[in-house]
């Protein structure tokens, strides 16, 4: 029989001061004509008006490391939660941009923080990376096997986001048809739409009693991979058949750039056409099999890379007989980013830190991701 699991201590690391819509170019390198307007194009639909980026504007270098944020965000928990980085018993590290490929992003955190022996684990993916790392945590809090879980969602788009890090691209893509080459939408979309940070949740089988925590209700993940084409992909090139080229199978070095084998690409036709479709069919599963309504949730946080997709996304939840008025949303999507497998995790201290969470309140966290079409929902409880 399980027992509960609380988070009773929550942290979030966002690297350096806040970046405005003007200054993204002076932070990541300014491209071209067109990639400007993209840029205009992209910021008016995604309605993101700061961000942060782990790179010192002055000089174009990195200021910290993804392993660094994350260890950054797991002291401030530990600290909110007053168990000291030595005591943690399980560490679940999720994120979609390791410094690394190997060792795992998880071995690289546990280093840094330099916490004795402890069960780890790696749950790689994008935005839904951070909820598999929860539900590792939790099921191991209240299933016994440990006293205490760290967990983690953390993003550093940014290295690759420079326009720097295009430039072979670019270049390469060079033909006596094409002047002036230009870099491809999957690509330059993505540059305006995501960002850097880190969130950590402290869980525990007793609640803390100093202040506010948040009791682990349930947590569902879904995949509709079998319904869709991969829609967001890093390390990887879509032919135009549709099938899937790994970079492992690229030998010529100038195809491996012009190719964008290691350029963050989003498919904006797929995310268009079939995210807010199979985002439905998710909720109209986690209705099935939960007994949720509307009028238990009194805060819900949904992630969203974009402003344009929280209409849609509302009118979904009506259509589902799911309505929940806008006054119960909670997004700091405007003014921290789109971080990713982090953005659950930086919506959710915001809130407690906020005084905003109040005792009996239920919180149900929705967690799209795109890359090809996976689905968390986390239902938690203010005690």
């Amino acid at each position: 029989m399980l027992r509960s699991a609380y988070v009773t201590g929550l942290g979030v690391s966002l690297p350096n001061a806040p970046v405005g819509n003007d200054e993204i170019d002076r932070v990541l390198g300014e491209l071209n004509g067109q990639s400007s307007a993209v840029k205009r194009r992209v910021l008016m639909n995604n309605g993101i008006t700061s961000r942060h980026y782990a790179i010192d504007p002055a000089t174009g270098q990195l200021t910290h490391t993804n392993a660094g944020l994350t260890a950054e965000a797991i002291r401030a928990a530990c600290t909110h939660g007053a168990l000291s980085t030595s005591e943690i018993a399980c560490l679940a590290c999720g994120t979609s941009s390791a410094d690394q490929i190997i060792p795992s992003h998880a071995s690289m955190v546990h280093a840094e923080i330099g916490c004795p022996p402890c069960d780890l684990m790696a749950t790689s993916g994008v935005c839904c990376s951070g909820v598999t790392a929860l539900k590792y945590g939790f099921l191991n809090v209240a299933g016994g096997l440990c006293d205490n879980a760290v967990v983690t969602g953390s993003e550093l788009a940014s290295p690759t986001l420079r326009a720097s890090h295009f430039g072979p691209q670019i270049r390469l893509s060079h033909t006596e048809l094409e002047k002036k080459p230009v870099l491809a939408f999957g690509n330059d979309f993505l540059r305006w739409m995501l960002s850097d940070g880190a969130g950590a949740l402290l869980i525990t089988p007793e609640p803390n009693p100093d202040g506010p925590s948040l009791r682990i209700d349930w947590v569902d993940l879904m995949s509709f991979a079998n319904e869709s084409d991969v829609c967001m992909h890093f390390g990887m090139r879509k032919a135009d058949d549709g099938s899937v080229i790994g970079y492992r199978t690229v030998d010529d070095d100038a195809e491996f750039f012009r190719g964008g084998y290691l350029s963050l690409s989003q498919d904006v036709r797929i995310l268009n056409e079939r995210l807010p479709e199979l985002m439905r069919s998710a909720i109209r599963r986690m209705l099935q099999s939960r007994d949720v309504s509307a009028d238990d949730i009194d805060w819900l946080l949904p992630h969203y890379s974009s402003q344009w997709f929280r209409q849609p996304l509302y009118d979904g939840l009506a259509d589902l007989g799911f309505e929940i008025p806008w006054e119960r949303w909670f997004s700091n999507l405007t003014t921290k980013g789109n971080t990713g497998s982090a953005s659950m995790y930086i919506m959710l201290e915001e809130l407690v830190a906020a005084g905003k969470a109040a005792a009996g309140q239920r919180i149900l966290c929705m967690v799209p991701e795109s890359s090809r079409m996976l689905f968390g929902f986390v239902h938690l409880t203010v005690v």
